[in-house]
């Protein structure tokens, strides 16, 4: 799997990073009230400790744990981008948009 943040996400990301020191980011399938696996919703989480199935994953900025039991609802490629305007972040990937109006959750 790779995940690439944009200029302005990266941006973004640092000063909530700043601000919340000694968090990891984690990019979650949220299935929590969607009533089923298949229905999940993306996330980004900024957590103090991971996961025994949280999976490392490298990226050009900073690394991003993952599910491993949740990588089958991922594509391969997959891109963190940030709007300003509208104050989001944005996944997604060539071949589709997972969540248009992402969060970032501090926990």
């Amino acid at each position: 799997m790779n995940i690439s943040f944009t200029n302005a996400a990266k941006a973004k990301l640092k000063e909530i990073l700043e601000m919340n020191e000694n968090r990891y980011i984690k990019l979650k399938y949220d299935t929590d009230g969607c009533g089923c696996v298949m229905s999940g919703v993306t996330a980004l989480w900024l957590v103090k400790d991971l996961d025994e199935d949280d999976m490392k994953i490298d990226t050009n900025f900073v690394p991003v744990y993952v599910e491993r039991s949740k990588l089958v609802f991922l594509d391969d490629e997959l891109q963190i981008d940030y709007h300003g305007q509208k104050q989001i972040f944005m996944l997604k990937s060539p071949m589709q948009i997972y969540n248009p109006r992402m969060s970032c959750i501090v926990k």
